[in-house]
Protein backbone atom coordinates (compact mmCIF):
# COMPACT_ATOMS: atom_id res chain seq x y z
CA UNK A 1 0.00 0.00 0.00
CA UNK A 2 1.21 3.23 -0.34
CA UNK A 3 1.57 5.67 1.86
CA UNK A 4 1.87 9.66 2.23
CA UNK A 5 5.41 10.67 1.42
CA UNK A 6 6.29 14.00 2.97
CA UNK A 7 7.44 16.92 0.51
CA UNK A 8 11.16 17.47 0.30
CA UNK A 9 12.31 20.59 1.33
CA UNK A 10 12.69 22.70 -1.02
CA UNK A 11 15.70 21.73 -3.68
CA UNK A 12 16.62 18.74 -1.65
CA UNK A 13 16.17 15.77 -4.37
CA UNK A 14 18.34 13.60 -2.60
CA UNK A 15 16.08 13.50 0.78
CA UNK A 16 12.90 12.88 -1.40
CA UNK A 17 14.53 10.24 -4.03
CA UNK A 18 15.57 8.66 -0.66
CA UNK A 19 11.99 9.09 0.70
CA UNK A 20 10.48 7.43 -1.33
CA UNK A 21 13.04 4.75 -1.45
CA UNK A 22 11.78 4.12 2.53
CA UNK A 23 8.50 4.30 1.46
CA UNK A 24 8.71 1.05 -0.29
CA UNK A 25 10.69 -0.36 1.82
CA UNK A 26 7.94 0.06 4.58
CA UNK A 27 5.63 -2.41 2.61
CA UNK A 28 7.55 -4.97 2.49
CA UNK A 29 7.96 -4.82 6.33
CA UNK A 30 4.46 -4.36 6.91
CA UNK A 31 3.99 -7.31 4.91
CA UNK A 32 5.82 -9.49 7.47
CA UNK A 33 3.95 -7.85 10.62
CA UNK A 34 2.94 -10.21 12.66
CA UNK A 35 4.15 -13.02 10.86
CA UNK A 36 5.73 -16.54 12.07
CA UNK A 37 9.26 -17.59 10.29
CA UNK A 38 7.21 -20.93 8.84
CA UNK A 39 4.31 -18.06 7.23
CA UNK A 40 7.04 -15.68 6.38
CA UNK A 41 8.76 -18.67 4.40
CA UNK A 42 5.69 -20.24 3.03
CA UNK A 43 4.62 -19.20 -0.75
CA UNK A 44 0.63 -19.19 -1.30
CA UNK A 45 0.55 -18.89 -4.62
CA UNK A 46 1.63 -20.70 -7.53
CA UNK A 47 4.61 -18.11 -7.86
CA UNK A 48 7.40 -19.24 -5.96
CA UNK A 49 7.85 -16.19 -4.06
CA UNK A 50 7.71 -15.98 -0.10
CA UNK A 51 7.58 -12.97 2.41
CA UNK A 52 11.22 -14.00 3.66
CA UNK A 53 12.29 -14.72 0.06
CA UNK A 54 11.41 -11.10 -1.14
CA UNK A 55 13.28 -9.13 1.77
CA UNK A 56 16.17 -11.31 1.16
CA UNK A 57 16.02 -10.29 -2.76
CA UNK A 58 15.23 -6.86 -2.31
CA UNK A 59 17.83 -6.30 0.45
CA UNK A 60 20.45 -8.10 -1.95
CA UNK A 61 19.49 -6.18 -5.12
CA UNK A 62 19.58 -3.07 -3.25
CA UNK A 63 23.07 -3.07 -2.01
CA UNK A 64 24.55 -4.89 -5.21
CA UNK A 65 23.50 -1.69 -7.00
CA UNK A 66 24.87 0.60 -4.50
CA UNK A 67 28.21 -1.57 -4.82
CA UNK A 68 28.04 -1.50 -8.51
CA UNK A 69 27.96 2.25 -8.01
CA UNK A 70 30.52 2.72 -5.94
CA UNK A 71 32.14 -0.11 -8.11
CA UNK A 72 33.01 -2.39 -5.91
CA UNK A 73 32.82 -5.84 -6.07
CA UNK A 74 29.19 -7.70 -4.79
CA UNK A 75 29.03 -8.88 -1.24
CA UNK A 76 27.34 -11.97 -2.07
CA UNK A 77 28.30 -13.67 -5.69
CA UNK A 78 25.05 -15.27 -7.70
CA UNK A 79 24.79 -16.98 -10.75
CA UNK A 80 23.27 -19.55 -12.25
CA UNK A 81 24.29 -21.99 -9.21
CA UNK A 82 22.34 -20.16 -6.66
CA UNK A 83 20.32 -17.27 -8.01
CA UNK A 84 17.20 -19.16 -6.67
CA UNK A 85 18.53 -18.42 -3.03
CA UNK A 86 18.73 -14.55 -3.86
CA UNK A 87 14.59 -15.25 -2.99
CA UNK A 88 14.75 -17.89 -0.50
CA UNK A 89 15.61 -17.92 3.19
CA UNK A 90 18.00 -20.74 3.37
CA UNK A 91 20.35 -22.24 6.72
CA UNK A 92 20.03 -19.71 9.83
CA UNK A 93 18.20 -16.41 8.15
CA UNK A 94 15.29 -15.23 9.54
CA UNK A 95 13.34 -12.28 8.92
CA UNK A 96 14.40 -10.92 11.87
CA UNK A 97 18.42 -11.41 10.89
CA UNK A 98 17.32 -10.15 7.06
CA UNK A 99 15.46 -7.28 8.32
CA UNK A 100 18.39 -5.98 10.22
CA UNK A 101 20.56 -6.75 7.12
CA UNK A 102 18.33 -4.79 5.34
CA UNK A 103 18.45 -1.80 7.48
CA UNK A 104 22.40 -1.92 7.65
CA UNK A 105 22.06 -1.73 3.57
CA UNK A 106 19.61 1.05 3.89
CA UNK A 107 21.61 3.27 6.37
CA UNK A 108 24.88 2.82 3.94
CA UNK A 109 22.92 3.59 0.92
CA UNK A 110 21.49 6.82 2.58
CA UNK A 111 24.69 7.35 3.61
CA UNK A 112 26.33 7.06 -0.10
CA UNK A 113 23.89 8.87 -1.93
CA UNK A 114 23.85 11.98 0.58
CA UNK A 115 27.76 11.83 0.11
CA UNK A 116 28.14 11.84 -3.41
CA UNK A 117 29.33 15.05 -5.07
CA UNK A 118 26.33 15.13 -6.99
CA UNK A 119 23.40 12.94 -8.65
CA UNK A 120 24.65 13.42 -11.98
CA UNK A 121 27.85 11.38 -10.97
CA UNK A 122 27.58 7.85 -13.19
CA UNK A 123 28.97 4.33 -13.02
CA UNK A 124 29.66 1.66 -15.59
CA UNK A 125 26.73 -0.95 -16.19
CA UNK A 126 27.90 -4.83 -15.81
CA UNK A 127 28.75 -6.47 -19.01
CA UNK A 128 25.41 -8.63 -19.03
CA UNK A 129 23.54 -9.34 -21.63
CA UNK A 130 20.71 -6.73 -20.52
CA UNK A 131 22.46 -4.13 -20.30
CA UNK A 132 24.03 -2.25 -23.21
CA UNK A 133 27.43 -2.21 -24.01
CA UNK A 134 29.53 -0.04 -22.49
CA UNK A 135 26.60 2.09 -20.78
CA UNK A 136 26.38 4.15 -17.57
CA UNK A 137 23.88 5.52 -15.41
CA UNK A 138 23.54 8.18 -12.86
CA UNK A 139 22.91 8.14 -9.33
CA UNK A 140 19.77 9.33 -9.93
CA UNK A 141 19.15 6.66 -12.02
CA UNK A 142 20.03 4.37 -9.30
CA UNK A 143 17.44 6.01 -6.92
CA UNK A 144 14.72 5.49 -9.34
CA UNK A 145 15.76 2.01 -9.97
CA UNK A 146 15.81 1.07 -6.58
CA UNK A 147 12.42 2.80 -5.99
CA UNK A 148 11.08 0.79 -8.77
CA UNK A 149 12.47 -2.23 -8.18
CA UNK A 150 11.01 -2.16 -4.16
CA UNK A 151 8.06 -1.04 -5.41
CA UNK A 152 7.28 -3.65 -7.99
CA UNK A 153 8.38 -6.36 -4.89
CA UNK A 154 5.56 -4.39 -2.57
CA UNK A 155 3.09 -4.99 -4.60
CA UNK A 156 4.34 -8.92 -4.72
CA UNK A 157 4.56 -8.45 -0.74
CA UNK A 158 0.69 -7.23 -0.46
CA UNK A 159 -0.61 -10.50 -2.20
CA UNK A 160 1.24 -12.65 -0.46
CA UNK A 161 0.56 -11.65 2.73
CA UNK A 162 -3.25 -11.24 1.79
CA UNK A 163 -2.99 -15.10 0.35
CA UNK A 164 -2.04 -16.13 4.00
CA UNK A 165 -4.08 -14.27 6.05
CA UNK A 166 -6.30 -11.96 4.30
CA UNK A 167 -4.91 -9.21 5.88
CA UNK A 168 -4.53 -6.15 3.56
CA UNK A 169 -2.12 -3.22 3.64
CA UNK A 170 -4.84 -1.17 4.97
CA UNK A 171 -4.97 -3.32 7.86
CA UNK A 172 -1.17 -3.59 8.06
CA UNK A 173 -0.84 0.16 7.62
CA UNK A 174 -3.23 0.54 10.83
CA UNK A 175 -1.36 -2.80 12.96
CA UNK A 176 2.17 -0.73 12.29
CA UNK A 177 0.64 2.81 13.47
CA UNK A 178 -0.87 0.83 16.82
CA UNK A 179 2.71 -0.96 17.69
Amino acid sequence: MVTHVAAETQGDERGALLAFIEEQRGGIRRALLGLTEEQARSRPSASELSLGGLLKHVAEVEQGWVLRAKQEPPAIRRDESNWHETFQLVGDETVASQLAYWEEIAAETEKFIRSAPSLDDSFPLPPDPWFPPQGRVSLRWLCLHLIRETARHAGHADIIRESLDGKTAFELVALEQAG
